[in-house]
């Protein structure tokens, strides 16, 4: 928002240099961007009256004036503007002065740009006659019928005066940065109110009423609402207009604030929803069909010319103001061309409306074209002010004469917004702030900003007014005490609570199996969320497998960042391949990383989100059994004991001989009680061919995914304390012929049925297959340790034992010993 000092000064009495009120604002929570003092950076520039004119002998293009600058005798100028003529007052920059702005067609100097006498084309030129760019002026802000030429004075000045004192140019610009919560500050009363609440001084209010009027604007025209996006909607009339240019100092505050004088009725306007921070709008009430307004919705597909002459196509969505035939503006965005003031017209409407903001900000979005009053829209606007600002702009049209009121208004309120109460403590708020300051002075601060206190002793109920739609909750009435009473005389305190720094049981599995990993010598990688859906094509997924089932993004940045991962292995296989590329011999790597899914149970239901981790070997030492040892690795070291390796021979991602589902005991709450099952938790083998292929791996390579979630579930960390074995332990080896189908797994189970509670360990030492022990047959050699607790064990302990296992072995499973 951007504030001139000189125009806060209508509203409240402040004596202070600049830089002490920044400061004082700053510290009572308004957000300084920048400041800057305006007219002071014009050395040696008057105001001047031309007396006479003539041709240039040498150039026709250029005119010699005679111009009256306070002195003696005239000086002499020589100009190439189009616009002067003799009785003109203008802005002359004598020899020696320094301007803020450039030469004509120049680029700008540090500094300004310093004028001195010399000839133009063999005549003698004591100065320049200044333009709005060369006194320093944007482009933006110079008025319409200003910006070809020199700056034409619209009256009669004082020659020799310094143009800046003449003119009042002298002032300080103010931007505060507004946060959304304020959309009361957008506004020159908004700003006023803060700095009298923060200097401590009397607050007034502009001038509203009118005089006595004649007629009723309900004879003129008639508003019909017939949307709820419109929340109120006044109308006001003006007849015998005169559209001319706006008085100086009218356009000076709107220059000064960054608006361009366009004529009186328009600057009246602008210049009151700067002063209120409520947009207002003026039609020609000859434009308007019927002498009748209708708030309504666009017909989709209709196409509207709005006031910078652009074409619109419309949708049903947009909000609209009609007439009796046709649309004449879009609400709270921009007017439209058929209905603008024009030079001849008479009487006008003044529109002063309420709309929802989201609505606003959805059209001026789709449209593209974000306006001053869009963005007040937008956050938000006090319906209340809507008739404070009609009487206004009636005010000044008939304070610089330029038409005459009719009176009433056509007002259609449906909805009144009524201000809310909310309960305060003073307790509370010195004990939050760790300051002690009396009730009384928190009373004085919240009606220094217009709200009504009420209620005895400890409680406070304060009514904020509408404008501040921020007052919800008792937080907002610390806030307001804490910035009057100055951010910078607050305490300095040390917070205090007695938190524990802690993580989640979830996160500390996560860094436990980071660190077994690593240890185990393979490297963490991370890979994207968002990926292509052919990643599972690559790697050969089933068409009807669960992960196809993605969360597909909206507006992705393409086809390959289109949906969320459902698994980590395409990512891992990338990562491979990119290593084997740059020619790495081998690799362990690993990654833990969120999956996503939609809910195959109810598609409405929001997507599960869950941890999977990703493994991937290749190399000259591995193989099948190297990455399950590190799998079994894992698992013990999280607590999770007995896992099994279930052939799997479907899994288009590995090799279908060398995959095997990984299952592991949990114990699972049912009516009949505690009863343990197998869970699956993850899968892991050696890729398949045309895998590795796709992704450039040009060795063989063995990849596991885990679903980690379920990892974290059933691991069990916990320490428990058991004392060294006071007895010795004993081994003996078995070998067995099996069938090359049969899986060492199935024997493991066997063999630690029948193995009773001495039996401590199974372990797996040789595989030998050869013509020894036959065509599709394999032996099988297993190391079995047996220990007692409390005692020795003898031989016929362990020849009991032994002949239990190699008994099951031959029932449940048909194996023998090997003979040889």
């Amino acid at each position: 928002m951007i504030v001139s000092l000189e125009w806060l000064k209508d509203y409240v009495d402040i004596n202070v240099d600049p830089q002490t009120f920044c400061d004082k604002m700053i510290m009572s929570g308004s957000n300084l961007e920048t400041m800057e003092e305006v007219g002071n950076d014009m050395e040696k520039v008057v105001v001047g009256k031309i007396l006479k004119i003539e041709k240039h002998p040498d150039a026709e293009k250029l005119v010699v004036c005679q111009v009256d600058v306070g002195g003696e005798e005239p000086v002499q100028i020589v100009t190439g503007a189009p616009n002067v003529f003799e009785g003109a007052y203008v802005p002359v920059a004598l020899d020696g002065s320094r301007i803020p702005g450039p030469l004509h067609g120049q680029p700008k100097k540090e500094g300004g740009t310093e004028i001195k006498a010399g000839k133009l084309r063999g005549v003698e030129s004591c100065g320049m006659l200044c333009s709005f760019g060369e006194l320093g002026f944007e482009d933006k802000v110079v008025p319409v019928n200003q910006r070809d030429g020199i700056w034409i004075l619209g009256k009669e000045y004082p020659v020799g005066m310094d143009f800046a004192e003449a003119l009042e140019l002298k002032d300080c610009i103010v931007d505060f940065e507004i946060t959304p919560n304020r959309p009361d500050c957008l506004s020159m009363i908004g700003m006023a109110r803060e700095a009298a609440a923060t200097f401590d001084k009397k607050f007034d209010y502009p001038e509203t009423e009118c005089k006595a009027q004649e007629e009723n604007a309900a004879d003129y025209i008639q508003v019909e609402v017939k949307s709820e996006l419109c929340k109120r909607y006044i109308a006001r009339v003006v007849k015998d207009v005169k559209v001319e240019d706006s008085p100086w100092w009218l356009q000076r505050r709107l220059i000064h604030a960054g608006m361009r004088p366009i004529n009186n009725i328009v600057d009246i306007t602008n210049f009151v929803m700067l002063e209120y921070g409520q947009p207002l709008h003026a039609f020609d009430i000859n434009s308007v069909a019927g002498a009748k307004i209708v708030v309504d919705t666009a017909e989709d597909g209709e196409m509207f010319t709005t006031l910078d002459g652009t074409e619109r196509k419309l949708d049903d969505k947009m909000l609209m103001i009609h007439d009796a035939e046709k649309s004449i503006a879009v609400a709270g965005v921009m007017g439209g061309l058929n209905s603008e003031i024009e030079a001849d017209t008479n009487t006008i409407v003044i529109e002063s409306a309420n709309f929802v903001g989201g609505s606003v900000r959805t059209t001026a979005k789709r449209l593209g074209l974000r306006t001053e009053a869009s963005s007040r829209y937008e956050k938000g606007i006090d319906p209340n002010l809507c008739k404070a600002a009609a009487d206004r702009v009636c005010y000044l049209i008939e304070l610089i004469g330029a038409g005459k009121v009719v009176g009433g208004a056509v007002d259609v309120y449906p909805v009144v917004e009524e201000a809310r109460t909310v309960h305060g403590r003073v307790s509370r708020i010195n004990n939050v702030l760790g300051i002690d300051i009396s009730r009384e002075q928190m009373v004085k601060y919240f009606e220094s900003l217009e709200m009504k206190v009420e209620g005895e002793g400890d409680d406070l109920y304060v009514t904020a007014p509408t404008v501040r739609q921020d007052i919800e909750i008792e937080e907002d009435l610390i806030e307001e005490v804490a910035r009057l009473y100055g951010y910078d005389n607050l305490p300095v305190t040390i917070p205090r609570g007695n938190n524990e720094a802690s993580q989640s049981y979830e996160r500390d599995i996560k860094d436990q199996a980071r660190e077994i990993m690593c240890a185990l010598g393979a490297n963490e990688i991370q890979t994207y969320s968002f990926v292509s859906p052919k990643g599972v094509d690559n790697i050969r997924i089933d068409e009807d497998s669960w992960e196809r089932a993605f969360v597909r993004i909206l507006n992705p940045l393409g086809e390959d960042t289109s949906v969320m991962r459902t698994v980590l292995m395409p990512g891992l296989f990338e990562v491979m391949g990119r290593n084997y590329s740059r020619n790495r011999e081998s690799l362990r790597a690993f990654e833990i990383g969120n999956t996503f899914m939609v809910n195959l149970m109810d598609e409405t239901a929001l997507p599960t989100e869950s941890d999977s981790m990703s493994i991937g070997f290749y190399g000259k030492d591995e193989d099948f059994f190297t990455l399950k040892g590190a799998i079994l690795e894992l698992l013990a070291k999280l607590g999770i004991k007995d896992a099994e390796f279930i052939p799997e021979s479907e899994y288009g991602t590995f090799h279908p001989g060398r995959c095997a589902r990984i299952a592991v005991p949990a114990a699972t709450v049912t009516p009949n009680g505690i009863v343990e099952e197998m869970v699956e938790i993850g899968i892991m083998g050696e890729v398949h061919p045309d895998v590795a292929e796709k992704y450039g791996i040009g060795v063989r390579c063995y990849a596991a995914e885990l679903f980690f979630s379920l990892v974290t579930e059933i691991a069990d960390t916990e320490k428990v304390f058991a004392p060294l074995p006071k007895y010795p332990s004993t081994s003996r080896d078995i070998a067995l012929v099996v069938d090359e189908a049969m899986t060492v797994g199935e024997i493991e189970k066997v063999i630690k049925g029948a193995g009773g509670n001495i039996l401590r360990e199974v372990k797996l030492f040789d595989v030998y297959r050869g013509p020894q022990v036959g065509e599709n047959k394999k032996s099988v050699a297993f190391a079995l340790t047996y220990r007692h607790d409390e005692r020795t064990l003898t031989e016929e302990d362990i020849a009991k034992t032994q002949n239990e296992i190699l008994k099951a072995l031959e029932e449940k499973l048909g194996l023998t010993l090997r003979d040889n």
